[in-house]
């Protein structure tokens, strides 16, 4: 159809981002609407649904020409059902029968994933994987999530949650909780909570009296961009508390390589703005782990979609699915 359409979702806790793409991944219109996640987040879905017959209207389009709709939500999705259960940050500790609702509105295809994984299959389609058939997304922000692309498709897992990277076991002895229950998981060490966590351990024994380690003492806010910044300037203590965390991430991604032999890696998230810095200490402590027939056959990469990762993501769901 020359007028093809496809409409993408990327709902988070605070906002969802909408918009209308080509099946090119070219986006037509763009917008976002609150996620009001009172009353359990029972008025989500039906917002979404209003949002999008407000914007098809306002565009003069026919939805006829519309290929279908994708969409990431966190929580643990059930891609075959199209549902998804314990997104807690939507309330939806319930399980929601998404595809359900979209499909009634609009008799339209619908597509669901993790948002981790769609964000992943952006980058993997039009962002820093460059289109190679096997792309790992690790996404560094408040936690550590993940989404893995094998041979141009995501993986699910047996039971929907395949890409769970942060909670692999980094330090075993690590005195540091997760969130999860368990210790020493990747998220609680090489995170933004996770860098900050290492630098309150690091301030009991450093040897390095800066200008950041007596903020810190002094009990002063502090965060990951900080660290990181204070780190490239020169400051002994943030490069002694950078270099543990590139360390249990690089530790962290050997084992993904060693286990999926991707090209790719793509670094994203909030933390990965450190940049070139971040990403050459990365790959150095990567190296050191991997099985040597490993060597240079993968690139560390940095994304390069921002907050349209999502979108284009969901929007690639469909192109997939057709």
């Amino acid at each position: 159809m020359e007028n093809a359409f496809i409409i993408a979702i990327d709902l988070g806790g605070t906002s969802a981002k909408l918009a209308i793409l080509q099946p090119s991944g070219d986006i037509v219109s763009q917008w976002s609407v609150p996620t009001d996640i009172s009353d359990e987040g029972s008025h989500i879905v039906p917002n979404l649904i209003a949002a999008i017959r407000q914007q098809v209207a306002d565009l003069h389009l026919n939805m006829a020409d519309c290929l279908g709709i994708g969409m990431g939500t966190p929580g643990t999705v059930n891609v075959q059902d199209r549902t998804v259960i314990g997104a807690y940050n939507l309330n939806w500790a319930k399980r929601q029968n998404i595809g359900e609702a979209f499909e009634a509105a609009f008799g339209l295809p619908f597509y669901l994933d993790n948002d981790a994984n769609v964000a992943a299959l952006g980058e993997q389609w039009l962002g820093a994987g460059d289109g190679a058939s096997d792309v790992v997304m690790v996404t560094l922000g408040t936690g550590v999530g993940g989404g893995i692309v094998s041979a141009g498709e995501l993986l699910h897992g047996g039971s929907g949650a395949a890409g769970e990277i942060g909670h692999l076991t980094i330090d075993p002895h690590s005195s540091i909780q997760c969130t999860c229950g368990k210790v020493g998981c990747l998220e609680a060490l090489a995170s933004a909570t996770g860098i900050m966590n290492l630098a309150r351990l690091h301030l009991t024994h450093t040897q390095h009296q800066t200008e950041v380690s007596q903020r810190l003492a002094a009990g002063e806010a502090l965060t990951a961009k900080d660290i990181f910044t204070a780190a490239e300037a020169g400051d002994a203590f943030s490069q002694e508390v950078v270099k543990q965390f590139c360390n249990y991430l690089g530790l962290g991604i050997s084992h993904i390589i060693n286990m999926l032999n991707p090209s790719i890696i793509v670094l994203g998230g909030g933390v990965s703005q450190a940049g070139e810095f971040l990403r050459a200490n990365v790959a150095k402590q990567t190296e050191k782990y991997l099985f040597p027939a490993l060597l240079n056959t993968y690139e560390i990469v940095l994304a390069t979609l921002g907050n349209d990762a999502g979108i284009l993501g969901a929007c690639q769901l469909v192109n997939l699915a057709r």
